[in-house]
């Protein structure tokens, strides 16, 4: 159960977080455990430490100093750790892209984060031809996991030559860490600001007094490290304890995920809902697995029972963001309640307000405030939205709450993906668990659109499981379905077949592009 908000780190005033996350695995006698498995390959804690140590001496021979951004680009292999961990220990602060992006993405990424070094996978080379001449900052490029072409440096021969020893700069633990580009349904992106604590934070919260994270436990994260919510799942939760993190360069396909769990035999599997969705149409064994965990959108009802019916693993579903580092409300082990987020995670404090930040009652939808140890600093050059969103202690995470009178938390959806019917508050994400249950569909997403008298109505779009038809009887049978399992107003007025639904790299649905399909 949750404890007292103000978690006392006693983190020393000089602090670096590549000391913490990979030296003192050493130094407590972990240098041989096996850290990362990726594929064949394997990497010892004392391995990892000595690619850090070269990594950070390599951007040391470079000229970059501290507090200075490099971009990492970069696929889940071996070399993150290394690459992360070594410019962190330097002081020099990586910005972890998204891999999925378009050249147009990375020159805005690169110009606004004004990265002198931009390390990149050979096989994303192709994303930054476009963008070469366009970038205003970036002097040097290392190309990893392949050949260099003219002009870039390849890591192989860069590190060759470097010492494998290297010590940690002198940070605190409220310097510059590390960032992440937030994924904002509108606007550009924001450049989050890390500090030293908090993963520190998160690691003691959620990764130890919720997840349970242990020295023997094998991470698994379908959700890639470039993602706030991967790179707690797999590298600094496992690497917080001396445990082994397994990595999927590749797309995590139902295929690949359980090829991969097959192989590897992790402990803790770490997925979104849409991937569970999938996996539970595909062929697959969770061998070894003791909990899986769920975030990225909420967990429909329907997937948690169904997941625990076939596999007989519970699913601990939560809700974390980029601001606040990882996971802040989430159902606990023993404690799992399907269709709510759960309680709070221990050394944070929450409240529900309305629009004028008032607390709402108990039981009534508002917008979620969080108080954390873990919140990020600030949004880089963006004075604004800093000041909309993080309200001193407290950060607007623009989710809509209510918390019933058990203090369980319940996802209503995005402060802009809410639907007014009739005078009446209508959450999307309650419509959609309610269609996921019906035996037709395999995903679907509700958003907002207008009849002709101009009123907002619910309209769904939906994907059907393998095997199944799309036909007009199917549609009204569907609608049919939802009116009579929830209140008659919350059917969908409209029911539209797709393929697919848009999604982020992350797994999110991108309902502002749904909302545009309907508008057009």
């Amino acid at each position: 159960m949750p404890l007292e908000l103000d978690l006392e780190l006693d983190l020393p005033g000089t602090f670096n977080a590549a000391d913490y996350f990979v030296d003192r695995n050493v130094r407590e006698g972990r240098g041989d455990k096996v850290a990362v498995r990726c594929g064949d390959s394997r990497l010892s804690y004392a391995e990892i430490q000595a690619g850090v140590n070269r990594f950070g001496n390599t951007l040391d021979s470079l000229g970059v100093r501290m507090e200075e951004r490099v971009a990492l680009l970069m696929l889940d292999t071996g070399l993150y750790p290394q690459a992360f961990f070594g410019t962190i220990k330097l002081g020099a602060v990586p910005v972890c892209l998204n891999t999925l992006m378009r050249p147009k993405d990375y020159e805005y990424f690169l110009n606004d984060s004004r990265a002198r070094v931009l390390v990149i996978d050979a096989h994303l080379l192709p994303s930054l031809e476009p963008i070469r001449g366009k970038l205003h900052f970036v002097e040097h490029v290392i190309v990893v996991n392949g050949e260099a072409p003219a002009g870039d440096l390849a890591l192989d021969d860069l590190w060759a030559d470097q010492p494998e020893q290297l010590e940690a700069a002198p940070t605190t633990p409220d310097d510059a860490c590390f960032w992440l580009y937030s994924s904002g349904s509108t606007g550009q992106p924001k450049g989050t600001v890390h500090l030293q604590r908090d993963m520190v934070y998160s690691c003691e919260t959620y990764g130890k007094q919720v997840l349970g994270v242990k020295e023997g436990d094998v991470c698994f994260s379908a959700a890639k490290l470039f993602f706030a919510y991967g790179l707690g799942n797999g590298l600094y939760f496992p690497f917080s304890v001396g445990a082994t993190a397994i990595y999927l360069p590749e797309r995590p396909t139902p295929e690949a995920v359980y090829r991969t769990i097959q192989e590897q035999r992790p402990t803790i599997f770490y997925g979104v809902p849409t991937l569970y969705a999938s996996m539970l149409e595909a062929e697959g064994s969770l061998e070894g697995v003791r909990i899986c965990v769920s975030a990225g959108e909420a967990l429909p009802a329907d997937i948690l029972k169904r997941w625990r019916e076939r596999f007989g693993v519970d699913i601990l579903d939560g809700i974390g963001s980029t601001e606040l580092v990882h996971i802040f409300i989430s159902n606990y082990p023993g404690d799992i309640n399907p269709g709510s987020t759960g309680r709070l995670v221990p050394g944070h404090e929450a409240k529900i307000v309305d629009e004028n930040m008032q607390e709402v009652p108990q039981g009534e939808v508002g917008t979620l405030l969080v108080n954390s140890g873990s919140a990020a600093a600030y949004y880089w050059n963006k004075r604004e939205k800093t000041r909309q969103t993080m309200l001193g202690p407290w950060l607007n995470t623009g989710d809509k709450f209510f918390m019933d009178e058990q203090g369980l938390y319940f996802y209503a959806g995005r402060t802009d993906d809410m639907l007014k019917v009739g005078g009446i508050w209508l959450s999307p994400i309650e419509v959609e668990a309610c269609i996921i249950s019906h035996p037709a569909v395999l995903e679907c997403a509700v958003v907002a659109a207008t009849d002709a008298e101009d009123l907002v109505k619910p309209k769904a779009y939906v994907v059907l499981k393998s095997g199944q038809q799309e036909s007009d009887q199917l549609a009204e049978e569907i609608k049919l379905y939802v009116k009579n399992t929830l209140a008659p107003y919350k059917y969908p007025r409209w029911l539209e077949f797709i393929d697919e639904l848009p999604k982020t790299a992350t797994g999110k649905i991108k309902r502002f592009e749904l909302r545009k399909l309907g508008d057009s």
